[in-house]
């Protein structure tokens, strides 16, 4: 299975991570300081949510939310693995919103300046998932070829992953990504994005 992206295209899209994370976290500090102070104010525990994922070449790293479930949850993902759809979102309408439309995963942006994730690639897994998925479709270790992306047409189109089954579709299409994906395929992928988030609808 051979890579649709070259090296120099590779790295254009490092470069654009870079400086495209970079100036969001400048640009969006100010955003970043109110969200803080709201979630502060109106939930209990910590701000952040950690959560160790399988990324680049299969290397380990903490992806960063906000966190927008109950501290009690919060402690359960940490010991052990739950999917997406069993999360319980703290119920207040700070917390919906963000979830809503994605906002809790700005932080992510820090992943992709230091290069953990992308904007563009496929979702970062579990190890416990990704050795269920490995199970029935070995083919996942082209997975770690590409680093994991904010966003991606399965994120898009597929949602949250919440059963084995619609792991497996996400995984089909991410290799379908990842055998078809260019400079311009991404920008579709990030203008889309946007517009989902712009006209608020969910996925």
């Amino acid at each position: 299975m051979k890579d649709g992206m070259g090296l120099w295209e590779r790295g254009v899209k490092r470069l654009f991570d870079i400086v495209a994370s970079f100036l969001g976290l400048i640009l969006l500090s100010p955003v970043f300081l109110i969200l803080f102070l709201l979630l502060r104010m109106r939930c209990e525990g910590s701000v952040f949510f950690r959560q160790e994922r399988i990324g680049f070449r299969g290397a380990p790293f903490y992806i960063l939310k906000f966190r927008t479930i109950s501290e009690s949850e919060h402690q359960i993902l940490k010991e052990g693995p739950l999917l997406t759809g069993t999360n319980h979102v703290i119920e207040n309408p700070l917390c919906r919103f963000l979830r809503d439309h994605h906002l809790d995963e700005l932080p992510q942006l820090w992943n992709v300046l230091i290069g953990d994730m992308s904007f563009v690639g496929p979702r970062p897994e579990r190890k416990f998932f990704i050795d269920q998925i490995m199970s029935v479709n070995p083919n996942y270790e082209y997975i770690y070829k590409m680093r994991p992306g904010l966003t991606s047409w399965a994120t898009l189109y597929n949602g949250y992953t919440d059963t084995l089954e619609k792991m497996l579709i996400r995984l089909d299409m991410d290799l379908d990504y990842y055998v078809r994906r260019s400079l311009l395929i991404d920008l579709k992928i990030i203008v889309t994005t946007a517009a989902f988030i712009i006209n608020g609808k969910k996925f």
